[in-house]
Order: C-alpha cells, then structure tokens, then sequence
C-alpha cells in the first residue's frame, strides 16, 4: 500500500464521519422539530461537517486525477498528444487553485483579527478558514506534480 493510498484512506475516513456527523445531526434536528423541541445551532454544525467533507472529496478526486472532463477530444486523441493534454489540464488545474488559495489566505489574514463564529453555537470561522487554505493547498501540490510528472488517467 503506497503512501496516496493511506491518505485517501484516511481521508474518507475523515469525509465519511463529517457526512455521518451532518446526518446525524440533521435527522436529530428533524425529530425534534415534530416532536416540539428544536436542536439549535443544527444548521451550523451541518454546515461545518459538510464543508470538511466537500474539502476531502476535493482532494480525494484531485489524488485520483478523476475531475469532471470531456471525453470526446481525450479519447481521440495520441497518446503523446493525450499526455501533454494532461499535463495541461494539470496546469490549468494548478492555476485555478492558486487563485482560490491566494484569495482564501486574503481573506483568512484580513478576517483573522475579527474573531468571527456562528450566530447561534458561537463556532469560530476560524478552522475552518484554515482548513479550506490547506485542502487549496493540498490541491495545488498534487495538480502541480501530475504537470510536472505527467500523471496519466
């Protein structure tokens, strides 16, 4: 088992207890709705399991080079020309993320001193603005190594 494997592995650990947690979490707020006592703060705490889940599925999908593309050209054509094609999609890829990295560090550092947090559990933005500045970083590290390698599908 090589080392992407164990993180993948411990990443759908990790995405599959937030998804479970905002299911939980959920279905618990829906009980309580009927039943006449309303858990407060469950839209929040949804909000936080889901964005950590996104954040993994990203990465998880960027490891396995398996983001949305069409097929039509890809498939048509040379393998030579199919693997500078990847290292462009790769590239491309690349850029993108260090755009929304570079403008997610912008706005951590510019919101890092007004202490921000949930209306309701008083959760603080803050890890969770962290946590998006890595899974963009992780992104980045990954897209740049397949244009620089040439990873394949």
């Amino acid at each position: 088992m090589t080392a992407t494997d164990r993180l993948q592995r411990v990443l759908v650990l990790i995405g599959g207890a937030a998804l479970l947690i905002a299911t939980a979490t959920d279905t618990l707020a829906m009980l309580g709705r009927h039943a006449r006592i309303p858990l407060l703060g469950s839209i929040e705490i949804v909000q936080c399991a889901v964005l950590i889940a996104a954040s993994v599925s990203l990465i998880i999908a960027t490891l396995q080079n398996s983001h949305a593309r069409v097929h039509l050209l890809m498939d048509r054509m040379s393998p030579a020309v199919a693997q500078r094609a990847e290292r462009l999609h790769s590239l491309a890829g690349a850029v993108f993320v260090l755009a929304l990295l570079a403008g997610s560090v912008w706005i951590t550092l510019d919101l890092w001193q007004g202490h921000e947090e949930s209306e309701l559990l008083r959760l603080p933005y803050r890890p969770l603005r962290i946590e998006v500045v890595l899974m963009l970083a992780g992104m980045l590290a990954v897209f740049l190594r397949n244009a620089i390698t040439g990873v394949r599908r």
